[in-house]
């Protein structure tokens, strides 16, 4: 039952930093290689690279929230609502087909 999880590609799951420039400073990101893919993802279909990408999210959250106590946190939160979505639009769009 597990094998899906379990003998998945450990590239998913190593973590890798990144360095990224946030309001004028520098700072290293560090998530699991499937999370940085996923944000590639969410970048790209926003317009953005994955850093200008980043750097928005943390301005617009500041902006809303003021600083958020886990930035890296607040990622992959954002990685699963827009899987969520990217889920959601797909059956959407199945059952539109079934009921034509």
């Amino acid at each position: 039952m597990c094998q899906i999880f379990a003998g998945q590609d450990p590239d998913n799951y190593s973590y890798i930093s990144r360095s990224i420039r946030l309001d004028g400073q520098v700072t290293s990101i560090r998530l699991e290689g499937l999370y940085w893919s996923i944000l590639d993802d969410v970048a790209e279909s926003q317009g953005f690279t994955t850093p200008a990408f980043i750097s928005k999210l943390h301005h617009e959250v500041l902006e809303l929230r003021g600083a958020p106590q886990n930035f890296t946190s607040l990622l992959r939160s954002a990685c699963l609502i827009y899987m969520d979505n990217r889920l959601a639009t797909r059956m959407e769009e199945e059952r539109h087909l079934k009921a034509s």
